[in-house]
């Protein structure tokens, strides 16, 4: 999910970092250069984000799989014959 969340928001700031260059009429070389560290910059943002999301949505899953397994009833055959 971190690599997704990167590549969206990265290329997002790159467009709109070259979308705003050229509404004001910056020179070539700032608007690229300012694009290429906006790109890298909110990547790295997105990674992060992106991971942690993964992470929020694993940990949710995992805690109502163990929810739904403490919730099973317990009387199968088998532990009334350890029992």
């Amino acid at each position: 999910m971190g690599r997704a969340y990167s590549g969206v928001l990265g290329h997002v700031a790159f467009l709109a970092s070259l979308a705003r260059g050229c509404i004001q009429g910056g020179s070539t070389q700032a608007v690229l250069l300012h694009a290429w560290l906006s790109l890298l910059a909110f990547a790295a943002i997105g990674y992060v984000v992106g991971r942690l999301a993964g992470w929020i949505v694993e940990e949710s899953v995992q805690a109502k799989l163990a929810a739904e397994l403490e919730a099973l009833p317990t009387d199968t055959p088998a532990a009334a014959q350890a029992a």
